[in-house]
């Protein structure tokens, strides 16, 4: 890798970082309720509507793509696998067109 390539990369990493540390926090205090967490199910699904929750989330505050009240690493495997889903990860033929 050349240093011209190298210095580039570095500077969009700092601007990356320096963007993203201007972020404020969001309060969600009232959107964790311990009785209603989303589990697998919902992270798989989820993970299939990403996409277009990403676009409605551009344009609606109220819009996210990842539940906040989730139960952990149960939502976050259904997301993975809604992600890998949607963008036939998973689902693809190992074999080579020719």
């Amino acid at each position: 890798m050349n240093s011209s390539k190298l210095t580039s990369l570095l500077l969009l990493f700092l601007t990356v970082m320096f963007i993203s540390s201007c972020a404020s926090p969001e309060a969600i205090d009232q959107c964790v309720d311990a009785e209603t967490r989303q589990g697998f199910i919902w992270g798989l699904i989820h993970g299939f509507i990403a996409p277009l929750s990403f676009i409605l989330g551009i344009f609606m505050d109220d819009v996210t793509m990842y539940a906040i009240n989730n139960n952990g690493n149960w939502y976050d495997f259904g997301f993975l696998l809604g992600i890998g889903g949607f963008s036939g990860g998973i689902f693809k033929s190992g074999k080579k067109k020719r």
